[in-house]
């Protein structure tokens, strides 16, 4: 059995670690708020640079499926799959998942005879593939707490250039989507080409307003327009799904710190209960010792 002192050291070292996961609890409910409202303000842009893309690339018709973005490639021979992390742990399954979510994708597009091209946001998405034996053709470390448009911009530039110059055929990324601070679902679209990430996709709702439409004439010609607007769109579909996963992280490790706090008070409870017992245990002991002494003096 410990002796008290012992068990008195461990409670101390317990109830220090509570107070860091304490901290670092409030600390991201504190950045999860800021992150969720980059993400409700960017939501609506999103969705309205998604209608536009979409209103122009069929008012382009053939024109449209001609731009090298748009086009399917001929053949699918490379696929690239862009892992979205974060630079540091302690937010429970948050980097595990996309990690083996990602894994999976590669191995679904390598059974059917594609090879694969790696691109990881964070720290823990570029080690965890490097650990694998996988090399990362793009690392994009240092943002993942507060990601900027510039570095989506960066991402989208080198993403569709390697597109564009046929070092892969088709572009994913993997992330997670933050639905409540509790909930996060991995999510895995397709960024190029524009024809399989769903955005020419006409909705019902669409459908209905086609004949109500106005007629819109563009200066210069919807092509023209349409060189500006998918680039921009893959840039913000980038920028969205690292804001997606900043506050999914946040949201993730304020969990994962709660739960921490909690079991440290659990454990704090049952250490003082072992130190009453050893107390109990060595006075119970010392009695002994006392009375053994009287008998033998008697």
């Amino acid at each position: 059995m410990a002796s008290q002192r012992d068990v008195k050291n461990r409670i101390a070292s317990v109830k220090n670690i509570q107070k860091i996961t304490r901290a670092m609890e409030m600390v991201a409910a504190a950045r999860l708020r800021r992150a969720e409202q980059r993400i409700v303000a960017l939501r609506p842009y999103a969705d309205a640079i998604r209608r536009m893309t979409r209103q122009v690339a069929l008012d382009a018709g053939a024109e449209a499926a001609a731009m090298p973005l748009l086009a399917r490639h001929e053949t699918e021979s490379t696929v690239g799959l862009m892992l979205v992390t974060g630079d540091r742990g302690l937010a429970g399954a948050f980097n595990s998942q996309i990690v083996r979510a990602g894994v999976r994708a590669g191995a679904e597009q390598r059974a059917e005879g594609r090879q694969v091209r790696w691109y990881a946001s964070g720290r823990r998405g570029v080690s965890s593939l490097q650990f694998r034996g996988e090399e990362v053709s793009g690392e994009y470390t240092g943002f993942t707490d507060r990601p900027a448009q510039a570095d989506a911009r960066k991402i989208a530039g080198e993403l569709i250039e390697a597109f564009e110059q046929g070092h892969v055929d088709r572009v994913e990324i993997v992330y997670n989507g933050f639905v409540s601070p509790l909930t996060q679902e991995v999510r895995r679209e397709t960024l190029l080409p524009i024809a399989d990430a769903s955005i020419l996709d006409q909705e019902p709702s669409v459908e209905r307003e086609v004949s109500h439409r106005p007629l819109v004439e563009y200066e210069p010609g919807p092509e023209e327009i349409l060189r500006v607007l998918v680039p921009s769109y893959i840039e913000v579909s980038v920028l969205r799904a690292l804001l997606e996963s900043t506050a999914s992280e946040h949201g993730a490790r304020m969990t994962a710190m709660r739960n921490a706090s909690e079991n440290a008070g659990e454990l704090i409870t049952d250490l003082t209960l072992e130190m009453n017992r050893v107390r109990q245990a060595e006075i119970t002991q010392e009695i002994m010792e006392v009375v053994a002494g009287a008998e033998g003096l008697a």
